[in-house]
């Protein structure tokens, strides 16, 4: 309902006397400001935080992460089959594709048939598993180099 009353702010959050954060009338002091605006400060994903909200600064680790993208993105240029599933399609509900890996981001793999040059682009999403005829370049984080399989 109408509450006449009501009438909204007509001042910036933190202006006057004692502000949104309890005294000096601005931002905290690590936070930015460009425009007029007020950005907090750029912190690396996953750095820890103190309760007080200092960021605590961490080395960043120098390996990517062993994730699904990562491994295909280090074998790039092999042919590999890939096998997906649709759920609830009425025409397939899985599908077999074979080409070589072009590309692999974090939604996507993209493939092409080296016969037409055809290429097609898979969501993640629909990802089971994929089998190459060759080795694989695999870097697991925190190790120097590929570790030797004992085959």
């Amino acid at each position: 309902m109408f509450n006449p009353n009501y009438r909204p702010v007509s001042y910036k959050i933190g202006s006057g006397p004692s502000g949104a954060y309890g005294g000096g009338g601005s931002y905290p002091a690590q936070y930015q400001t460009q425009g007029g605006m007020s950005y907090p400060p750029q912190v690396p994903s996953g750095s820890p935080m103190t309760t007080t909200g200092t960021v605590v600064p961490t080395a960043i680790p120098q390996f990517e992460q062993s994730y699904i993208e990562n491994i295909l993105r280090l074998n790039l240029g092999k042919v590999g089959t890939f096998y997906m599933t649709y759920e609830n399609n009425s025409q397939w509900n899985a599908k077999i594709f074979k080409g070589v890996l072009e590309a692999a981001g974090r939604d996507h793999i993209i493939i092409s048939d080296p016969a037409t040059g055809v290429r097609t682009i898979m969501l993640m999403v629909n990802f089971d598993y994929a089998t190459f005829d060759e080795p694989l370049v695999y870097q697991y984080p925190g190790t120097i180099g590929s570790p030797q399989s004992a085959r």
